[in-house]
């Protein structure tokens, strides 16, 4: 362990990949790594910051992989100042590590949009993990907020060259009951990039025939998405029966209570479990902001949601990682230790960087959040950063 410019959380319940641990304390180094964490809370050698979390939960920071933006500024922008602005609201509400989103756009978007990302990511600190590509391989009758103009089957012309045009790309969304489904998958697959379920009307056998091709993952499950139906005097299983089908395969859910019901909720939670769901936010630009204004000019805020103007269908949310625990744990009534995992480890897990983040281990990313007692998030470290400190206490000694 490094001696030199040591934090010390100590005072609250950590939670550890083991459990709970009371009484003990977590050390981080200069260079923003988890340098102990210690059963007791002695004090080492070398720490001059001290965080007394008083008692209340000292959680790993959440991941996000599905947001649209913040802070009035959309990830669409493609530029620098919209990429730092989103990502540094989303952080004061608990967020630590992220995959900016794109709606379905065109090629010269998405362009300008990775090579954003490919310069962030090469920064010492960055909670960029990645680029993540909602669309727009999409079906048009489940389009949602997604622009229409940009919508279209997979063109190999189109993602191929993108493919070999980057490498920060890793998560593209796509509805599997389209032509050229399998040779999409198979080439994200080949690039190492999650290919994920969304804006679909898929029944079972294009579910399955994605499965096979790679495809792992459902992308704001339950919305966007046909669930159980009839057509004429048959009964046919939707896209959520058809996951449900697949045990294997992850979901993610927009915990706001609000696009997916707290009772359904707690269906995700009993039938998928932990460790194959992941909380997200589904963020667009006006979330973590002052604003009541969107950045897709067709969208209103009404109600606490973002809708399409012309009220036909949610367009998106506005929720924050710290709303997805708060409505996890009192709204759908999960333990909060599984409220995190859900929102840190499972994500991590998901997109495989389980190996340096998602959780409090030694070694790994110091993204660390301290919740109160009520769910209300007082605390948020990035990589020894400390980037919101409701208690006012963190002191220097010299």
């Amino acid at each position: 362990m490094t001696t030199l410019n040591l934090t010390q959380i100590t005072n609250g319940r950590i939670l550890t990949p083991q459990g709970w641990l009371k009484g003990g304390s977590i050390i981080v180094d200069g260079a923003g790594h988890i340098a102990e964490i210690s059963d007791t809370e002695a004090t080492p050698d070398g720490c001059t910051t001290f965080v007394d979390a008083r008692g209340m939960y000292i959680v790993p920071g959440a991941i996000e992989m599905h947001v649209h933006g913040g802070g009035g500024r959309d990830f669409m922008e493609g530029t620098e100042d919209a990429f730092r602005t989103a990502i540094e609201a989303h952080m004061q509400h608990g967020t630590t590590a992220i995959y900016p989103t794109l709606s379905s756009s065109s090629v010269p978007m998405i362009m300008a949009a990775a090579e954003t990302t490919e310069r962030m990511m090469r920064e010492k600190s960055t909670p960029i993990l990645g680029l993540h590509l909602e669309g727009p391989y999409f079906n048009k009758e489940q389009a949602g907020g997604q622009m229409m103009e940009y919508i279209t089957a997979p063109r190999p012309e189109d993602y191929r060259m993108i493919m070999s045009s980057t490498h920060c790309i890793k998560r593209w969304d796509e509805a599997p009951e389209l032509i050229g489904t399998e040779d999409f998958g198979r080439a994200c697959v080949a690039n190492d990039i999650m290919p994920a379920i969304a804006h679909t009307k898929a029944e079972y056998r294009d579910v399955k025939r994605a499965w096979d091709v790679g495809f792992r993952h459902a992308t704001h499950f339950y919305n966007a998405m046909t669930g159980f139906h009839k057509v004429r005097e048959y009964k046919h299983e939707g896209t959520v029966e058809s996951i449900y089908a697949i045990p294997d395969m992850t979901v993610e859910v927009i915990c706001d209570g609000i696009h997916v019901p707290p009772v359904i909720l707690k269906m995700v939670y009993m039938f998928k479990g932990v460790e194959r769901t992941a909380l997200i936010t589904d963020a667009l630009a006006v979330a973590a902001s002052d604003s009541t204004k969107a950045f897709d000019p067709r969208v209103i805020i009404e109600d606490g949601v973002c809708k399409l103007a012309d009220r036909s269908a949610l367009a998106g949310s506005i929720a924050t990682s710290d709303r997805l625990i708060n409505v996890a744990v009192t709204k759908v009534g999960i333990p909060m230790a599984d409220a995190v995992r859900m929102s840190a480890e499972t994500p991590a897990h998901i997109m495989r960087v389980d190996d340096h983040t998602g959780m409090l281990r030694k070694g790994y990313d110091a993204n660390i959040c301290i919740y109160d007692l009520d769910i209300n998030l007082r605390f948020v470290m990035q990589k020894g950063r400390i980037v919101r400190n409701d208690f006012h206490q963190a002191e220097k000694q010299f």
